[in-house]
């Protein structure tokens, strides 16, 4: 009997403040899906770091006039390196090839350049990526060596891989923001809840109902509304993945690698349970300091 009041109260409650409620389930669906966004987004830079990582490569471009003996030597070198995993000779003519196959789109500026406009190179895979600064110290004097320049590709992922943690940051600040929002607007709900129903609550109090009792219609009443809210927030991030990423934008997801479903429906649990915890601690808070139990 108990059960059924609490969740008629609710219920009650709930179309009590149809408006102020609505606006708080929109107010947390948009706050949690922030939140879902940037939990997405920090997985995703984890998961394209191990995987773009494991593809870096140091080229080693030589010299024009490079000998040889010089080429012979390098290769050499770079084999018994300890921290070299792989080592590639590419020629200018391979050079040429690889030039054709990345600007394939683009066939009159495939035309315009030939061998010798590719400088001939080293392509050098670590055996860890975070050792370049030593192995390139381990190269000793590069231009006896017939070397031109060394360039590391791990420093132009870095710079994308700083863009995409200022995008989590700034989608996190947000979603910190709307959450106070949330916060305010599920206070101000229960507050006027209570408010309203003041004196059936003086009369349960003399006539000796709990302090959980009376309060429970006015914290279930939040967590509904966080619950809802949540559920709302994952169905705009699963709508986003199924509608933009992987169709709209599947090119994207190519380059950026694709977003698993598992980490999708991982979010279900996660803004579920912070819209319900967030709501039910802020309407218990709410209720110790305006309703008198």
């Amino acid at each position: 009997m108990r059960v059924k009041y609490v969740l008629n109260e609710v219920l009650v409650g709930l179309w009590r403040n149809v408006t102020m409620t609505i606006a708080m389930i929109i107010t947390i669906t948009v706050s949690l899906g922030m939140l879902g966004a940037s939990v997405l987004m920090y997985l995703q830079v984890d998961r394209m770091k191990t995987f773009y990582y494991g593809e870096i490569e140091v080229s080693i471009f030589l010299v024009d006039n490079v000998s040889e003996g010089q080429i012979t030597a390098l290769e050499e070198k770079l084999k018994s390196n300890p921290l070299v995993k792989t080592a590639t000779h590419e020629t200018k003519q391979d050079a040429l090839e690889r030039f054709k196959v990345l600007y394939a789109d683009s066939p009159d500026f495939v035309a315009a350049v030939n061998a010798d406009s590719l400088p001939e190179s080293f392509r050098v895979k670590l055996n860890n990526p975070e050792d370049y600064d030593k192995f390139n110290a381990s190269l000793g004097d590069q231009q006896s060596q017939g070397i031109q320049r060394v360039i590391d590709q791990r420093e132009l992922l870095q710079k994308v891989f700083n863009i995409f943690n200022s995008v989590q940051l700034m989608s996190l600040v947000f979603a910190v923001v709307m959450a106070g929002a949330a916060v305010l607007l599920v206070g101000n709900t229960i507050q006027v809840a209570a408010y309203s129903k003041r004196r059936e609550v003086a009369v349960m109090k003399l006539v000796g109902a709990s302090n959980w009792f009376v309060q429970a219609p006015f914290v279930l009443e939040a967590v509904v509304a966080g619950a809802i809210g949540a559920i709302l927030g994952f169905v705009g991030l699963f709508i986003g993945k199924v509608v933009l990423l992987d169709n709209k934008l599947q090119a994207l997801t190519a380059i950026l690698t694709p977003v698993p479903n598992g980490n999708v429906w991982l979010m279900l649990p996660l803004l579920v349970g912070v819209g319900a915890v967030v709501s039910a601690a802020t309407a218990w808070v709410t209720l110790r300091f305006y309703l008198k139990v």
